[in-house]
């Protein structure tokens, strides 16, 4: 199967059945991508594919043949609005266990991606089936607010 993964051609010998998720992790080696419940019910393992944001963990190896696909790893290089995200998280200190953020994040970039000056309501709609075992909710909008606000 060959896609471009953060920027880069990828070619990986696997079943096109195998979760994105595990070709991810297992055969290209990056492991910022998380397995949270395996049934796209959590988010833990959003990435991007063409810009969009997707689970994982339910899109096949095939589904991603001649695509692009960002993960974590690669969000940052993305342009202004993956940095913007990223800085604004740390600034507001938004991790706590740390073990969702990676699919918040990439959710939270695909929200501003799309709007650069989301309500309340718009980023609950977006961040919907992302789940924080840690309950930081609030910081994570707050750093969405934050990031949108230095987006301009």
């Amino acid at each position: 199967m060959k896609f471009i993964l953060n920027g880069r051609e990828q070619t990986l010998d696997a079943d096109g059945a195998m979760p994105l998720l595990w070709a991810i992790r297992d055969l290209a080696g990056l492991t910022g991508t998380k397995f949270g419940c395996g049934a796209a019910l959590c988010g833990a393992c959003t990435v991007h594919v063409d810009g969009a944001p997707v689970r994982s963990c339910q899109t096949f190896l095939s589904d991603v043949e001649g695509k692009s696909v960002t993960t974590i790893e690669g969000v940052a290089a993305t342009g202004k609005v993956g940095a913007a995200v990223i800085d604004a998280w740390r600034k507001l200190d938004v991790v706590q266990c740390g073990y969702c953020q990676s699919g918040q994040i990439m959710s939270a970039v695909g929200l501003l991606s799309e709007n650069r000056a989301p309500s309340d309501a718009d980023i609950d709609a977006a961040m919907d089936g992302n789940v924080c075992r840690c309950a930081t909710y609030q910081r994570i909008r707050a750093a969405i607010h934050e990031a949108a606000s230095n987006l301009g």
